[in-house]
């Protein structure tokens, strides 16, 4: 099976992350899915951006948090980052904003809960319904670190992809993932070898390390036969698989 490349927050590498010019560059690449991260605000919108404070990634003056903020006070921020020379002003797009423009491609989207200090109330069962309701539930792979989220969404679907998110090793991984009805592990793609890779996609859990950017470990772990992997830069990987 031929190892998918999914754009890390789209093309975090040459674009403002999480944004849609961000998204729509993965898509032009050639890349066969994105990854994004989602938080919700006060007013409960869900929004696509990494941090749970807007200080990193935008201009928000008082660097406050994403929850504390209403979305009409979220989209008055530029969230272009470090791009901002490059490509203007860009917003905080919005989870449904994100579907719209799915309804054009056929990319798969790797939806990441950041749950992990904030306890979004809702958060799950808002974006199953989303899924469902834009019809994307084949296209759509659930992850987080906080794995509690993924056990909510299995008890909210049986069928949804899910795939556990971690950073250090974990004994048998494979094992743990099917312990608690998910799909998938994404990997930090120091943790793992072949043996890990082949012993759970034999076991039928997919494999979708992260973030891989250098084009020596790209061309390993798609030597593993790893399902996917997720990059800053998709075009680099989308021109190894070709």
């Amino acid at each position: 099976m031929k190892t998918k490349i999914f754009g890390h927050r789209g093309s975090a590498g040459t674009h403002p992350e999480n944004t849609m010019i961000s998204f729509k560059e993965a898509a032009r690449v050639g890349a066969d899915g994105i990854e994004l991260d989602i938080q919700m605000t006060k007013d409960g919108v869900i929004v696509v951006i990494h941090d749970e404070t807007v200080k990193r990634t935008t201009n928000g003056k008082d660097k406050g948090w994403v929850k504390d903020y209403t979305l009409k006070q979220l989209k008055k921020m530029d969230a272009s980052y470090k791009f901002k020379d490059q490509y203007g002003i860009c917003e905080i797009p919005t989870l449904e904003e994100v579907f719209d423009w799915a309804k054009s491609n056929q990319l798969l989207i790797n939806v990441e809960f950041k749950t992990g200090l904030v306890a979004y109330k809702g958060i799950e069962e808002k974006t199953l319904k989303m899924i469902n309701d834009y019809g994307l539930e084949d296209r759509i792979v659930l992850s987080s670190f906080n794995h509690y989220s993924l056990v909510k969404c299995r008890q909210l679907s049986s069928t949804i992809d899910l795939a556990i998110l971690y950073m250090e090793g974990l004994y048998e991984p494979w094992d743990y993932a099917k312990r608690l009805h998910t799909n998938g592990i994404h990997p930090y793609h120091q943790t793992i070898n072949k043996e890990i890779v082949d012993e759970s996609i034999r076991n039928g859990i997919a494999v979708r390390p992260f973030t891989i950017n250098d084009e020596k470990k790209m061309k390993e772990f798609i030597d593993y036969g790893c399902s996917a992997i997720i990059t800053d830069h998709p075009k680099m990987a989308a021109a190894l698989i070709k």
